[in-house]
């Protein structure tokens, strides 16, 4: 079965390793154009192209995938099947209908739940208990296409996104070879969502990260879990953008939100809108993260103060 994957990122990079190693023929990779990133806005390659590049497949960086030109090239390779992760466009009617067989798509969540961009992220902050991959037969609309395959995943006390993004990767890696597999034997059923349970994962803006001490111990620490590596939880310690990157709900203390009502070896505790929450690990602007007990020492907090 020949294959062109679409991606650009490190959960895509995962999942084509994963069609590698397993001898599936990848005719083509296509991906972003190249871009300026980092503090020094040096121009790289997505992390798709680095990968592709290693295992010396083609690599397509159109800047309109609606061009002629990319359309006939694609078309060339008379590929059966397009495979699509993280590659940040919505593919139209007309290259989806290029493949001989359709398109499928590796999404972060238990479709219908969290269409949209950033499902791991939201599974944590709404205090999701479960998630999953889904494989699903694309069509032009965001994350609504016929679900061909799902694998579900505890999400652990520990999880932040960082680390639950990775294990559905690997998981998404081994479902999405595992899929591939059956379509070529002809096993697969295509299963319409429900739309009567579908949520959404918007994608994650700046404002989201602050902090309001009023809210429940819960809402503030899913969010510490939820909002890495960016934009994080923050709140402001003296004028400047404190981060909260890592916290434990420990009780009720009392208090008025926002305030330290403890100090603790670990770090300091500060009153929510109920309960209290232990913070272990912080980083202040301008500065390196921390363990909290290392800011406690250099900032010389101490209970009362309010943030």
């Amino acid at each position: 079965m020949k294959i062109v994957f679409f991606g650009s990122d490190d959960f895509a990079v995962t999942n084509l390793e994963q069609l590698v190693l397993s001898g599936r023929e990848i005719a083509a990779c296509v991906t972003p154009p190249d871009k300026a990133r980092g503090r020094g806005m040096h121009t790289q390659a997505s992390e798709v192209k680095q990968c592709a590049r290693q295992h010396r497949i083609p690599v397509f960086q159109p800047e309109d995938i609606s061009q002629k030109s990319f359309l006939e090239d694609i078309a060339s390779l008379r590929s059966d099947l397009f495979v699509v992760i993280a590659y940040g466009k919505i593919l139209s009617n007309e290259l989806l209908a290029i493949p001989r067989l359709f398109s499928v798509n590796v999404h972060a969540s238990l479709l219908p739940r969290y269409r949209g961009a950033a499902p791991v992220n939201w599974a944590l902050i709404r205090g999701e208990q479960e998630t999953g991959v889904s494989v699903i037969k694309m069509n032009p609309q965001l994350d609504a296409g016929d679900i061909l395959s799902q694998a579900r995943l505890k999400v652990e006390d520990a999880d932040t996104a960082v680390s639950l993004r990775a294990k559905l990767a690997r998981l998404g890696a081994d479902l999405l070879n595992q899929t591939v597999a059956d379509i070529q034997a002809g096993h697969v059923q295509a299963i319409p969502q429900d739309k009567s349970q579908v949520t959404f994962a918007p994608k994650l803006t700046k404002d989201l990260g602050l902090i309001h001490w009023q809210d429940s111990a819960f809402k503030i620490h899913n969010m510490v879990r939820g909002l890495q590596p960016w934009p994080s939880a923050y709140t402001f310690y003296k004028d400047k953008l404190l981060k909260i990157l890592e916290t434990e709900i420990v009780g009720s203390f009392g208090g008025v939100p926002g305030t330290i009502v403890e100090i603790l070896p670990s770090g300091f505790v500060l009153q929510t809108g109920d309960k209290s929450l232990l913070v272990k690990k912080v980083h202040l602007a301008s500065a390196k993260a921390m363990p909290a007990k290392d800011f406690i020492l250099g900032h010389r907090l101490a209970v009362g103060m309010t943030f």
